[in-house]
């Protein structure tokens, strides 16, 4: 069984497009969190996750826009929380509300949460990659970081895609991976997309320039 493996959208349609036109041929697409935030796309990401059926896990972002409650975000998130909230209708933000923290897919073998399994607001970081984190399933799928890396080991798989939407590892493609359940292997993607359109997207929008200059360096 394939699965494709996407997180950490945040609003940037740009990036999201050209992931999904590279994806392969998958059995499953799944999204471990923050369809929304930072950039100027909302609803169009909501669209497209939802309209495709995407299981997806609620990540801090997706929360703070269903809720409206952005405490503890700095400047950039909060902008992008209110921009959401303008741009999203009230069948979005409910959909962004009712998504849930934990799921399971592939029969209970993969695991999908935002942060951590104890804790879906705690950044998981790669040294973090132990199997520890494990409980039974064989993939454990994680977001947040926006870093991409996996560690393989007897008792299973820990995955971080990295970002679609806003890379912080340095790279500023849009990332992915792909899983082989099977052979138990995993392959991570980059893919290059139009960041100058994303930069005058966020000056049009009058959100906060930083947001879409970032992007350049992926940080």
């Amino acid at each position: 069984m394939q699965l494709g493996v996407i997180s950490d959208v945040h609003g940037n349609l740009p990036a999201l497009e050209r992931v999904l036109d590279a994806m392969p041929s998958v059995d499953l697409l799944v999204c471990a969190g923050d369809v929304v935030g930072y950039n100027p796309w909302p609803a169009a990401c909501v669209d497209a996750v939802r309209d495709r059926g995407i299981p997806t896990v609620q990540g801090n972002h997706d929360r703070a826009v269903a809720s409206g409650d952005a405490v503890g975000f700095n400047g950039m998130a909060k902008a992008g929380v209110d921009h959401a909230r303008d741009q999203l209708d009230a069948g979005a933000i409910g959909w962004l509300g009712a998504l849930p923290t934990e799921r399971r897919v592939a029969d209970g073998r993969v695991k999908i949460v935002h942060g951590h399994p104890d804790d879906p607001d705690h950044y998981t970081y790669p040294r973090e990659f132990t199997p520890d984190l494990l409980d039974g399933e064989a993939l454990l799928i994680m977001g947040h970081t926006h870093v991409q890396h996996h560690a393989v080991f007897d008792e299973g798989i820990v995955l971080n895609p990295g970002s679609v939407g806003q890379p912080r590892d340095r790279d500023p493609d849009a990332a992915y991976a792909v899983v082989d359940l099977d052979d138990r292997s995993v392959e991570e993607h980059r893919v290059s997309y139009d960041v100058d359109r994303v930069v005058d997207a966020v000056e049009d929008a009058a959100l906060p320039p930083e947001i879409g200059e970032r992007l350049r360096e992926g940080r």
